[in-house]
């Protein structure tokens, strides 16, 4: 068959895919918005063209025939990307719309994304934002995510991942608990003080510090610190919460002691010395790779980088 012929029935391929999906002549129709006959005049032409039967008709439904079904399985991808194409295109006349769902980690979002969402929200009316706080790491391909927000060390290279912005570890106490206890002057004096610390396995927790002025990295090595202390939680916001009550010294994200810091009821300990590895220096945004990602999505990771890009130190 010539090209030219082939080309004039790229219409009715599309035709055929839509009713198999929906697996009558008339559902079909109304699918597309035409008439049943014209719907069946289509089908009969691709078939003389094709010269083989690719519909099976009964009185109450259509099936596909062993050739039909493969011409239409063939057919499913390229049409996938037609649309993916197509919406793509579209997105460039529109505002941002539609559903984003978004997962995060529970203290991270009550604490820092949740305050500001309303900001976003009103600047895209037409978009709607479905919001999983969850420390669990779900897949986002089978669970129907279009983001994660993640505090950690290694993005998946399965996923593209943007930076949204750098954090630290700090240790903090309340002053009365420093008052009681005395104050650390170097990370050693950790191991005579009740420590709140986010379990990590089985082993005996321990806590890693390096100078915070570079320059003396060289001269000074690292200190490891095994710590222990009455309480221990797989939830910042729990240990910020515990090192308030003046439980002990917590190590958490600076995201979730800066609001504690500005009011002060918190102080941070150990001046000089910084946390290693305690919790990840950056959060990400992550998404599965996809041809096309949603103009709404796009919209909400600029957004994210730009609220979220000074950081969380205190400021006076």
């Amino acid at each position: 068959m010539k090209s030219e012929k082939v080309e004039a029935l790229w219409g009715h391929l599309h035709w055929l895919t839509v009713l198999a999906q929906q697996g009558s002549y008339t559902a079909a129709a109304q699918r597309l918005g035409v008439s049943k006959a014209a719907m069946s005049q289509h089908i009969a032409e691709l078939e003389r063209a094709a010269g083989v039967p690719l519909v099976q008709r009964t009185t109450r439904s259509v099936r596909l025939t062993e050739a039909g079904q493969r011409l239409v399985d063939g057919m499913r991808e390229p049409f996938e990307r037609i649309a993916q194409s197509f919406s793509s295109v579209r997105d460039l006349a529109e505002l941002p719309s539609g559903r984003i769902r978004v997962t995060a980690p529970v203290a991270f979002a009550r604490q820092q994304l949740v305050p500001r969402i309303a900001e976003f929200l009103r600047a895209h009316p037409q978009v709607r934002l479905e919001l999983e706080l969850s420390d669990r790491l779900s897949s986002l391909a089978t669970e129907g995510f279009d983001l994660a927000i993640r505090h950690t060390a290694a993005p998946p290279d399965t996923h593209v991942a943007w930076t949204l912005c750098d954090t630290r570890s700090l240790l903090v106490a309340s002053r009365a608990y420093l008052r009681r206890r005395g104050t650390p002057t170097n990370p050693q004096d950790l191991a005579q003080h009740d420590c709140l610390h986010y379990p990590r396995g089985q082993d005996t927790p321990t806590w890693h510090f390096q100078p915070t002025d570079p320059r003396r990295r060289g001269s000074t090595p690292r200190v490891t610190v095994a710590v222990a202390g009455p309480f221990s939680a797989n939830n910042s916001e729990a240990l910020r919460d515990a090192a308030i009550a003046g439980l002990g010294i917590a190590l958490v994200p600076d995201f979730s002691a800066q609001a504690a810091l500005q009011a002060g009821k918190l102080v941070e300990v150990l001046d000089g010395w910084e946390s290693v590895g305690g919790f990840s220096p950056h959060i990400y945004a992550i998404r599965p790779y996809a041809s096309h990602v949603p103009r709404a999505v796009t919209a909400f990771v600029a957004w994210l980088r730009e609220t979220l890009a000074p950081g969380f130190g205190v400021t006076s």
